[in-house]
């Protein structure tokens, strides 16, 4: 009897290790981080290089370039099987030539999503240009590998890293939209025309935006410290909550300095009014304007994607998953001020 007893015991032990054990994995599969580290630098590096190519022209508005742009950016979400919340298999909000004034063809904003578990209403939007300036008139192509091709590769391995917490029953509570606009560097005419014209998500359920333009380099005022940082701006100015949410993400994860410059309503740059967080910002979104700040390629054919340094590159992207993951998995919506 006592045999008995020593040997239920022992079983009783190593069947509560055993659950122990599971518990404990399944809790480390479901961090956050877990799904953060499949962002890397490998991966950005070989997308950015065939997205900034010269076989992309420059990603002109309207122009061939940019049309093979859409199709890679596409390609990707199909390939993710990432849908597209405008009808099956078509991931183009198609903008007539007529609302660029006829300056520029027919374009095309680019948008895929990944439904919320819980809160499927509302929804953060993760923002970046798809399009660039084209070709010089000397024929020289500029390849826009920082303005804005990091940032659209950023978010296609953001997007790739939700997709891999919904396949492990670890889908964000709210709805992720990926919104890559066109028009950018014309006059913010794809994010305005998404705000203005055709939302697809209705608007008063856009819990705030996150835009991603230009954070693969560095500016000279940060070159001699040698230390990873991003310029922030807009998060404070409709709501202290967001403010605070991406400090505390930063702190907690990475401890990249945050510089706060450009947010300064005098700053006489107007980076506010200059990218395309401005046309959700204007509906009383919240905002956050992810920007390594200008550097001498800016707007030239030397912003070449050798420049980029991959490695920030892949912890920007990473920090604004995390930021991403903490509004969409909170218990509540951020508020407005």
């Amino acid at each position: 009897m006592k045999t008995l007893a020593l040997l239920i015991c022992a079983s009783l032990q190593i069947a509560s290790c055993s659950s122990s054990q599971n518990k404990n994995k399944t809790e480390k599969e479901t961090t956050p981080e877990t799904y953060a580290n499949t962002i890397t630098a490998s991966e950005l590096k070989t997308m950015l290089y065939t997205y900034a190519s010269d076989d992309f022209e420059g990603r002109k508005t309207g122009e061939p370039g940019q049309k093979k742009a859409i199709e890679f950016i596409k390609s990707n979400y199909q390939s993710n099987n990432i849908p597209s919340p405008i009808a099956e298999d078509d991931y183009f909000q198609e903008i007539p030539g007529s609302y660029f004034g006829n300056k520029v063809k027919d374009s095309e904003n680019v948008i895929a999503y990944i439904k919320g578990s819980e809160k499927p209403d509302e929804v953060i939007i993760i923002s970046a240009h798809l399009d660039h300036i084209g070709i010089s008139g000397n024929g020289d192509i500029n390849n826009g590998a920082d303005d804005d091709g990091s940032g659209t590769v950023a978010i296609l391995e953001i997007a790739e890293a939700f997709k891999a917490a919904e396949k492990e029953g670890n889908g964000p509570k709210r709805t992720i939209v990926f919104l890559h606009v066109t028009g950018e560097e014309i006059g913010l005419y794809g994010s305005r025309y998404y705000s203005d014209e055709d939302p697809i998500f209705p608007l008063k359920n856009t819990v705030a935006n996150l835009n991603i333009d230009m954070i693969g380099r560095v500016d000279p005022k940060h070159e001699a410290s040698g230390e990873n940082y991003l310029y922030l701006i807009g998060a404070d100015k409709l709501s202290k909550e967001l403010h605070t949410i991406s400090e505390d993400v930063n702190k907690k994860y990475f401890n990249l300095e945050f510089d706060y410059t450009y947010n300064d309503d005098n700053d006489p740059n107007r980076f506010y009014y200059r990218s395309d967080h401005y046309n959700f910002a204007k509906n009383n979104i919240p905002v956050i304007f992810y920007f390594n700040g200008t550097h001498a390629d800016y707007h030239k054919p030397s912003d070449t994607p050798d420049k980029i340094n991959y490695e920030f590159l892949e912890t920007r992207a990473k920090l604004i998953f995390h930021t991403a993951w903490e509004l969409a998995n909170r218990e509540e919506r951020i508020k407005l001020d």
